[in-house]
């Protein structure tokens, strides 16, 4: 019977003060909760001049709808067959005018 007791307690100093440091680890922070976002918030508000400023300026006068349509389907249409680059290793090679043959 001694031995089941010194068992048990010797469990027991074990796992209470584990239980005791990990309760630490779960405290809860209803500070930082009831803040949270607000920096966020702060910097996008920093960030805007006018926030009313659509509601009281003239746009400025752009291009129509069509020449917009057809130079975002030029700029599409560049990226799909790109422009061959020559060789970076073979340039100035053979152009016949060469400065140190003694011409």
């Amino acid at each position: 019977m001694k031995n089941e007791h010194f068992a048990l307690a010797r469990w027991a100093a074990l796992i209470v003060p584990a239980c005791v440091t990990l309760g630490g680890c779960m405290s809860s922070t209803p500070i930082w909760d009831a803040h949270f976002g607000q920096a966020v918030k702060t910097v996008t508000q920093a960030q805007i001049i006018d926030p009313h400023a659509a509601e009281h300026a003239q746009s400025a006068p752009g291009v129509d709808g069509k020449a917009a349509a057809s130079a975002m389907d030029t700029y599409d249409k560049s990226f799909q067959q790109p422009v061959p680059q020559s060789n970076a290793f073979v340039i100035g090679i053979g152009n016949g005018g060469g400065g140190a043959s003694g011409q």
